[in-house]
């Protein structure tokens, strides 16, 4: 395991070696997970790319830090780590919040940032009330007390089969993360328009969205693909809001297609 101080946090990261050349990709996970929701991407892809995969703050086994957050806590966190790891010029592949944070790293740091994946996201994410009562849900009965409703729009039906292992195994991923941090990433979207700064956004990106994503429904995916000029916009079938563990195989396919068409070496982004 691999962890580093930024920030006056502690945040626990991967560095998975590559070829020379090759642009590094960085993994940011979604709401309420750890980077272990990108394994089965990262498996069809290392060897070919350096790799960085990490667990924002106040999840996974990374510090809780300072609460509430702001998408900037998070965005500053993933910038000061890629800059203590010497990485310039990546691939950020963000799924739900993870792709709130890629959006506002490429309108803060661009020189880290080559071109971006967005996975299942949006420029602004559900409304002040929505998030409102989930943190008062959370602080009053735990993650616990939401988590049924939480996995029937991360996931199609067919994954949510009582006889499937990995939706349990999901589950307890859910349900132990920091409910403290849970609440203050809530904080963190609740407060978020990145509607501007997504505007002007100039790498090329790939938008992504599970076709039966019950968090960031195709539309809303859409909608954000709109705002970038020259984006990609792709449905994955069999898929909700978390592709790269429905159908990781297609996610990584799409990943490395995206990447042949991207400038080699050093050549100018934007």
């Amino acid at each position: 395991m691999q962890f580093a101080t930024v920030n006056d946090v502690i945040l626990h990261h991967q560095l998975i070696g590559g070829p020379a050349g090759r642009p590094v990709i960085v993994f940011a996970n979604s709401l309420g997970t750890d980077f272990r929701i990108w394994r089965d991407v990262v498996v069809r892809l290392a060897g070919d790319f350096p790799i960085v995969t990490y667990d924002k703050r106040g999840h996974g086994l990374s510090d809780l830090g300072q609460v509430p957050y702001s998408i900037d806590d998070h965005v500053l966190d993933l910038a000061a780590l890629l800059d203590r790891l010497d990485v310039k010029d990546a691939v950020i592949c963000g799924v739900s919040v993870g792709g709130m944070i890629a959006q506002g790293l490429a309108a803060k740091r661009p020189d880290l940032v080559k071109a971006l994946v967005l996975c299942d996201t949006a420029h602004k994410i559900g409304t002040a009330e929505m998030w409102n009562a989930r943190i008062e849900a959370i602080e009053a009965k735990g993650i616990e007390s939401l988590a049924d409703a939480v996995l029937e729009r991360w996931f199609t039906p067919a994954f949510r089969r009582p006889e499937n292992a990995a939706y349990h195994g999901y589950r307890n991923m859910l349900t132990r993360q920091s409910a403290t941090g849970y609440a203050a990433t809530c904080a963190a979207l609740r407060d978020a328009d990145l509607t501007e700064s997504t505007k002007r956004i100039s790498v090329p990106a790939l938008c992504v969205v599970g076709e039966e994503d019950g968090s960031t429904p195709p539309d809303l995916v859409l909608s954000m693909a709109r705002l970038i000029t020259g984006a990609r916009y792709e449905v994955i079938k069999g898929a909700g809001h978390i592709p790269s563990i429905e159908q990781p195989e297609i996610l990584a396919e799409m990943i490395r297609a995206f990447l042949a068409t991207l400038p080699a070496g050093d050549e100018p982004h934007g």
